[in-house]
Formats: structure tokens, C-alpha cells, sequence
């Protein structure tokens, strides 16, 4: 059963936030808000979490992983952002876009895109999420928290819980979120390309 935590959305209690930390550390499986919608998350290093995801999500090994990162600083540690798109990423951020990059050797082979070697990066645009990551002090790897045969993701905690609380650790609840996943634009061949239209508005592009 899933420890419940509730967060608040402005002013999440540090508390709170260290014991979610603490089950991620220890290679754990969180639900957790963002400015988009809830996603699924765990560490780096955690190879049971990734694969946890996977089932849940029932995806394959070319599904690409989003690491969740506190700053855009943090995020060019993971990532190689050329000249061109540096401003294009760096005045989207934070917020509800998701951007396929190719991935620099700080990222584990097994969650990068098999071929392509690229990573989905992004910083959002929420209290709570923002919290988790700085206090982590290493991006969240992420996955949008969308079922098998549902259209929309959960926008409540408790729904997580009814849906998913024998396979996760952590449900984090800092009240409704919305269920439009990230727009998600790929850069990765050098050209402004919007693989999915989300959240996000994509006229800036």
C-alpha cells in the first residue's frame, strides 16, 4: 500500500517532501503533480523503479523517459543543447513542455532512446514538483501517469490511490491537477519538430 502524502500546492511542507525524497533515494516508485498533470517518477540510479513504469504503463524500451530537473542548469548536465536552440528551450522553461534532446554520458544507457540515444528534459512549472527535484538534488526520470486504454490522466490523488495503490510507494496529493500531458518538441535532429501537442502552447514554436 502507498504512503499518501499531502502537499500543499504553494507551500509544500518540507517534511512532506523529505519523506518522499527519502522513498526515492531508497529506489522507490512516487505519483506526483506537475503543471501538467500527474506523472509517475524515480531516480536515476533505480532500475526496478524504470522498469516498474514500464509495466504499469505497458510501454516498450523506445519509450522515451523525461527527466524531470529543477533548473536549466541541471538540465545541461543531461543533455547537449546546441547553439540554435539554446534560447528556444531556455524561454520555455519552466513550464508545461517536454524536450527530446540527445542525452550526454550522465544518463544511463537503459533509459535513453535505444537508437537515437536522446532524453526527454523539462522543468515544470509547479511548487510541489520543483520541491521534490531540488531537495532530490538530481532530476526525477518521469513518465506521464496515462493507463493503458484511459485517454486522460488522473487529476486527483485519491483516484491514483483507487487506480495504482499496491504498485506505488509515495501518492503525493497537493489537490486537482489538470490531464493534458506536456507538448513535447523534438530537437534532437536539429529542427523544431512538435512530436506531441499538449499542455504547452505551441505557437511559440
Amino acid at each position: 500500500m502507498a504512503r499518501y502524502l499531502d502537499i500543499h500546492p504553494v507551500d509544500p511542507q518540507q517534511r512532506n517532501v523529505d519523506q518522499a525524497v527519502r522513498v526515492l533515494r531508497e529506489g522507490g516508485l512516487i505519483a506526483y503533480p506537475t503543471d501538467s498533470c500527474y506523472a509517475l517518477g524515480c531516480t536515476l540510479d533505480s532500475h526496478e523503479g524504470l522498469e516498474r513504469i514500464r509495466r504499469i504503463r505497458q510501454v516498450g524500451k523506445n519509450h522515451h523517459f523525461t527527466l524531470v530537473c529543477a533548473d536549466f542548469a541541471q538540465l545541461g548536465q543531461f543533455v547537449i543543447v546546441s547553439n540554435p536552440m539554446f534560447r528556444l528551450v531556455k524561454n520555455s522553461t519552466p513550464g508545461p513542455y517536454t524536450f527530446i534532446l540527445p542525452a550526454t554520458k550522465e544518463v544511463p544507457r537503459r533509459m535513453s532512446h535505444p537508437k537515437k540515444l536522446t532524453v526527454g528534459v523539462r522543468i515544470p512549472d509547479h511548487r510541489v514538483a520543483h520541491a521534490l527535484v531540488e531537495t532530490l538534488g538530481e532530476p526525477i526520470v518521469s513518465s506521464t501517469l496515462l493507463l493503458p486504454g484511459q485517454e486522460d490522466p488522473p487529476s486527483e490523488g485519491w483516484v491514483v490511490q483507487d487506480l495504482l495503490d499496491h504498485q506505488l510507494d509515495v501518492i503525493i496529493d497537493s489537490g486537482p491537477v489538470g490531464v493534458e500531458p506536456t507538448t513535447v518538441v523534438d530537437l534532437s535532429g536539429g529542427d523544431v519538430e512538435i512530436a506531441r501537442e499538449g499542455a504547452g502552447d505551441v505557437s511559440r514554436f
